[in-house]
């Protein structure tokens, strides 16, 4: 098989994200650090790697890929990967409240756009956005194989 057929990342279907509005009461996650330059991750895929063995051999289940970052400074974004229990050795975490998402597709230089039209989204909804997370639904590789790059934009709101 050549490269271009391996897929790691499951399709993503954009229309279960995009514009909805949903509620968390202590959805699980093991959370994790990346180091970033600039915004730019550094060691993203050893981090996924890292908590997708942990994942494994707890035996937890990740089936929906959700990966969630948080852009905490240009130099550093907590990573929040969707789990269906707790993993030992990992820093577990919850997350609860009312989310809004919406879906964005194309470069990652686009972002600066994608989240000014995110909250003008959120103002036209009545909302105020107290926390965003970013979902890079596919990695660059099956980005490619599948013809799209889906960015997921979850914002919590009041």
């Amino acid at each position: 098989m050549n490269k271009l057929n391996e897929v790691c990342c499951p399709r993503f279907e954009p229309s279960a994200w995009d514009e909805k509005s949903f509620e968390w009461d202590g959805k699980k996650f093991v959370k994790d650090r990346v180091y970033t330059l600039f915004y730019m991750p550094i060691n993203y895929g050893a981090v996924v790697k890292h908590i997708t063995e942990k994942v494994t051999k707890a035996g937890a289940d990740m089936s929906e890929w959700l990966f969630l970052s948080e852009h905490i400074s240009k130099w550093r974004m907590d990573l929040y990967v969707g789990v269906d229990k707790s993993v030992p050795d990992a820093e577990n975490t919850t997350l609860s409240g009312k989310y809004i998402s919406k879906v964005y597709e194309g470069d990652f230089k686009n972002t600066g756009i994608w989240m000014k039209d995110f909250e003008n989204y959120a103002t036209h909804k009545g909302m105020r956005i107290k926390k965003t997370y970013m979902w890079y639904t596919t990695c660059p590789k099956c980005a490619q194989k599948y013809g799209k790059n889906y960015t997921v934009i979850v914002g919590q709101t009041n």
